[in-house]
């Protein structure tokens, strides 16, 4: 089973996953619209939600195989 590394970016800023997940390739995508969601809620907890985040998926020779921003994340509904 292959091992991906979810890393959350911003700008030029990232945080790296060091110790990436186990994971079979059909559900890596799932798994990181998961985590994507679970970093904006705490942001949603304090009231501000950046957009700007998208979380990178590399596997484990260091290529980007999936990329999900952040407005991909979710549907905003009822927005001005």
């Amino acid at each position: 089973m292959p091992r991906y590394f979810m890393h959350l970016v911003h700008s030029v800023d990232i945080l790296l996953d060091p110790d990436g997940l186990m994971l079979e390739p059909e559900v890596m995508p799932e798994v990181a619209l998961r985590q994507a969601r679970d970093c904006m809620a705490g942001d949603v907890q304090d009231g501000r939600l950046d957009l700007h985040y998208r979380i990178d998926v590399h596997d484990e020779g260091g290529d980007l195989v999936h990329s999900l921003p952040f407005a991909d994340a979710l549907e905003i509904v009822g927005a001005s």
